[in-house]
């Protein structure tokens, strides 16, 4: 088995890159009960302080070859600074469905539009996943990216086998949440041409 280098994909001038802030404290967020019932909004900070169980939403982004794209959080995020992400993640806000925020955050984030995304998995609520009901989605697709510099330190794609290696032996800081949103992709039994 032979690990394929990743593959590093040109990003646009930086002057072209969206300016977002890494995150908004004070965005509303949907705080829901242990079943992923809507309870009450809430600002992000408040459910991240107080551990309420909230939404989430992972993108994994395959090219046609298989291999999966990832992003290298930012230094300014306030969670898992500079450790590699799914492709697109994010929270889900209030008022907002996990499909409505997979399609944001993918754009928001990576610059990427879709019509619609169909989600592959789905990861419970607990402190493993920072009490954050998770959608996962899948697409494919080869580029181009637009990374949001707020965002995103660096984005590349690497292999499947070698996603799966590193997660295993840990070599690679991956937000803990990536671990249980690629595993609940595994899981799916959703191959890459299921995502287009």
């Amino acid at each position: 088995m032979h690990a394929h280098p990743p593959i590093v994909v040109e990003e646009p001038p930086l002057s072209d890159r969206p300016p977002v802030s890494a995150q908004d404290p004070n965005e509303l967020l949907q705080v829901v009960d242990s079943k992923d019932r809507p309870l009450r909004a809430a600002t992000r900070e408040e459910i991240h302080r107080q551990g309420w169980r909230h939404r989430a939403v992972h993108v994994l982004v395959f090219n046609r070859a298989g291999d999966l794209y990832l992003q290298r959080r930012s230094a300014g995020k306030d969670r898992y600074p500079g450790y590699w992400d799914s492709s697109a993640s994010g929270h889900v806000l209030a008022g907002e469905s996990y499909d409505q925020a997979a399609l944001r955050e993918l754009r928001e984030e990576i610059g990427v539009e879709a019509e619609k995304l169909e989600p592959v998995g789905a990861v419970s609520a607990s402190p493993d996943s920072d009490n954050e009901f998770i959608r996962v989605y899948a697409l494919t697709h080869d580029g181009p990216f637009r990374p949001n510099e707020a965002e995103i330190d660096e984005a590349r794609f690497f292999s499947i086998s070698q996603v799966r290696l590193e997660l295993s032996a840990k070599t690679r800081r991956f937000a803990p949440a990536f671990g249980l949103a690629f595993r609940a992709w595994m899981s799916s039994g959703e191959t890459i041409s299921d995502a287009r």
